[in-house]
């Protein structure tokens, strides 16, 4: 059963979640019972895929991992480069394995490593390790890690959370009646945002919308076809995503969890910088904080250039290709990461000539709106690469006989 998927799923988690939340209003968080609600949904989510032993297994192998490296790192006070750097990889490698999987065995894309929600799990044991190579975690408690890493509501689709962060609300006394109550309206609220989101906006643009004109565009390209396959694609990949992440938070915040948001009206964004700081915004930090921001020390530790435009840039292409090759290794996805790097580039290209030419741009409503315009068709312009429509376009046109169905629809 996916989450988030059904009016019935919904109907169980309700039933599930009301001792969870008549408890909080007790000033009771009823952990014993949260334990009991993660593993039952977890169970119920992926025993049917099949997937639930792979998850286990990936749990207790990231469990050594990670208390291994606490052991090197925290007890032993050693902090060796090699090390940190042999536990990112291991930590990496079952990722890693999933993605190459089908392009290993064609034949059997399905990686036997693969669960839903991979990905996040891993982001978050990788931030562990780095932050504990920082000194900023100085302990992880197995049950708190646990819990952290299997926490059900967001193990599917996210958002990423820190667990510097979780683990701090994690131990904290319930939040007195005040503050639940503040928690549990913003969850109630985002949880039918989600569902506008998600199963009415989203269901319209998937229904009425998207098929019909993304086959149009490839078997009649055209401006018109493929302009309104662009806007299609792009506002279901919001609505739908965003459905999903506010299911997600909401949920954590009935269970008395304030979860970081993923989406902050990104298409209101004035400039690509603006805009991923509003879009999938976890994991844009993430990726910030964990390759750009590294990278970048790196090589102005390592003296490896001096020039701040040209390091800038560097990690602007590592960051972004990185995050495209992370949603798959094909080409349109790695051009996605691509384009997206350009235009950070070429905007603080801008910048820097603005400032050294002095220009005096107005601030007024209408300069906002022609920002918000430009940003707007930049970001639906790479939506458009990222759905792969493009290569279809491209196959269909080199031999017009073959028709696959389309990517990521």
């Amino acid at each position: 059963m996916q989450p988030y998927s059904t009016p019935f799923y919904f109907v169980l988690l309700a039933l599930a979640l009301l001792p969870i939340i008549v408890a909080h209003f007790f000033g009771k968080k009823l952990m014993c019972y949260q334990f009991l609600f993660t593993i039952a949904f977890i169970v119920l989510t992926f025993y049917s895929t099949g997937t639930l032993l792979p998850l286990i297994g990936f749990g207790i192998f990231q469990t050594l991992l990670i208390k291994a490296y606490e052991w090197y790192r925290v007890k032993k006070k050693k902090n060796q480069t090699f090390v940190f750097y042999l536990a990112v990889f291991l930590t990496i490698f079952p990722l890693i394995i999933v993605k190459i999987t089908p392009f290993v065995d064609s034949e059997h894309p399905a990686s036997i490593l693969g669960f839903l929600g991979i990905s996040y799990i891993t982001f978050k044991t990788i931030a562990i390790i780095m932050e504990m190579r920082d000194g900023l975690i100085k302990s992880v408690p197995l049950k708190d890690f646990l819990y952290f890493l299997y926490f059900f509501p967001t193990i599917s689709s996210g958002p990423i959370d820190r667990f510097r962060r979780f683990s701090k609300e994690l131990n904290e006394l319930p939040a007195d009646n005040e503050q639940y109550e503040n928690l549990f309206s913003k969850g109630i609220f985002r949880i039918f945002l989600g569902f506008l989101y998600k199963f009415i906006i989203g269901y319209l643009i998937d229904q009425y919308l998207l098929h019909g004109i993304a086959i149009m565009a490839v078997v009649h390209p055209n401006v018109c076809t493929i302009a309104a396959s662009m806007y299609s694609y792009g506002l279901y990949l919001f609505f739908d995503f965003a459905g999903y992440s506010l299911f997600a938070i909401g949920i954590s915040n009935l269970m008395g969890y304030d979860i970081p948001i993923n989406f902050n009206k990104p298409f209101l964004a004035k400039n690509i910088h603006d805009f991923w700081n509003r879009w999938h915004m976890t994991l844009s930090f993430w990726f910030r904080d964990f390759v750009f921001m590294r990278l970048v020390k790196t090589i102005m530790i390592r003296k490896w250039s001096k020039n701040m435009i040209t390091i800038s840039n560097v990690g602007y292409l590592a960051n972004m290709l990185l995050m495209g090759l992370w949603h798959g290794l094909t080409w349109y996805y790695v051009l996605y990461g691509l384009y997206h790097a350009i235009l950070m580039i070429v905007y603080d290209a801008w910048l820097r000539l603005k400032k050294r030419r002095k220009w005096k741009i107005p601030d007024n409503k209408w300069t906002n709106a022609l920002s918000i315009f430009i940003t707007f068709n930049l970001v639906f312009i790479g939506f458009l690469i990222f759905s792969g429509i493009p290569n279809y376009i491209l196959e269909r046109l080199l031999d017009p006989t073959v028709f696959h169905p389309l990517p990521n629809f």
